[in-house]
């Protein structure tokens, strides 16, 4: 018997190179983009290894778990680390990084993520890219949550390593990532001489066998399914327009978060909703409800809704709502409000699930304008 999913002749190198090009035109960037073979992850830690070593000094802003990982990994790297964190509930600023950079002028590095999806938050890259520009450290960025739901601008804001994924709100697989990479990126590299080479972390492996080599031989047989679901779900965006996808999901994030408000019983966790990612909307339960246990009565109802609590010790106080890719939609902003609001009456906090779904109704509507009203 034959089956699609298997049936398939080779993805061709041709094939592979067109679907990096589709990714680089989404980001906007005349930068190298290497499409990886893996969960985001891959490129996110292969990134670090091949641009940091023991005479890197890093800024690591911290404004969540990924960026306690990265501050991790340049450590394990040999690299100095000056960590900048603020509470999981804002974002950083411009200007905390310039004062930063300015204590310590030493800084070749900073690492930054653009959309917390496990705390709710996104920092404000353009600007804090005009600041590293200045100081002339080299700019990592971590964009899978944020790819599809704002605008990922690796070029216009001085990003040297700008890493992407495609489950969260590009709608696509997570077994495929990618990485744009500037030629100061590439330099460093090549200087570095504890960057991974014949690994499956190695970028430089990439560049010199792939890149280098005019994008005729894959390094090995690519991961057909993904690259192939990759393609589909950026064919997907160009389709929509890249604009009307990123308005979805600024709708879905003011209307959970207006519904949430109207609701009683649950407070945003990311405090002004400029620091609030459209990705994601956190919320913080009552101290003696416990947000795990309000999920899992919610997730009763329907399964289905993108609801989760906090990870590790976020878990007893923060609920997600994750309104991201298929999820960006009226119909799963209400589901998820509906869920939580008649778990909570049940158990006996005072919450009003009608007013919750009209505020988000009325939020979506302010929001989207004319072009989205269906949504």
């Amino acid at each position: 018997m034959t089956h699609p999913f298997l049936d398939l002749p080779p993805l061709s190198a041709g094939r592979f190179a067109a679907i990096e090009d589709r990714v680089a035109r989404l980001l906007g960037t005349g930068q190298d983009v290497v499409v990886m073979q893996g969960e985001a992850l891959l490129p996110l830690e292969g990134a670090i290894r091949a641009a940091a070593g023991p005479g890197t000094v890093a800024l690591n802003v911290v404004t969540g778990p990924y960026g306690q990982t990265f501050g991790n990994w340049l450590r394990d790297c040999g690299a100095t680390v000056h960590d900048l964190a603020v509470p999981f509930h804002t974002a950083v600023s411009a200007e905390q990084v310039g004062r930063a950079l300015a204590e310590h002028p030493e800084i070749d590095f900073v690492s930054l993520v653009h959309a917390e999806a496990a705390t709710g938050n996104t920092n404000p890259v353009a600007e804090i890219g005009e600041v590293v520009r200045a100081h002339g450290a080299l700019f990592y960025l971590d964009a899978v949550a944020s790819v599809g739901a704002e605008p990922v601008l690796p070029d216009a804001w001085g990003v040297d390593l700008c890493v992407i994924g495609a489950q969260k709100a590009m709608g696509g697989p997570a077994g495929v990532s990618a990485v744009s990479v500037s030629e100061r990126a590439w330099a460093r590299m090549a200087a570095n001489p504890n960057a991974p080479r014949r690994s499956y972390l190695s970028l430089l492996d990439w560049k010199e066998r792939w890149i280098d080599g005019g994008r005729k031989a894959l390094l090995h047989a690519p991961a057909q399914l993904e690259m192939l679901a990759l393609e589909a779900c950026v064919e997907r965006i160009e389709a929509e327009g890249p604009g009307t996808v990123m308005a979805r999901h600024a709708s879905a994030a003011a209307a959970t978060r207006a519904g949430a408000l109207a609701l009683g019983g649950l407070e945003p966790y990311v405090y002004e909703a400029g620091d609030a990612a459209p990705v994601a909307t956190t919320l913080r339960t009552p101290s003696d409800v416990d947000a795990s246990a309000l999920v899992a009565r919610a997730l009763e109802s329907d399964p289905a809704l993108p609801l989760a609590a906090g990870g590790g010790a976020l878990a007893g106080e923060m609920i997600r709502v994750n309104h991201y890719g298929p999820d960006a939609t009226r119909g799963a902003v209400q589901g998820c409000l509906a869920a939580l609001g008649a778990a909570l009456v049940e158990r006996g906090v005072k919450a009003d699930p009608e007013a919750a779904r009209r505020a988000a109704e009325e939020a979506w509507e302010r929001a989207a304008g004319p072009g989205l009203s269906e949504g």
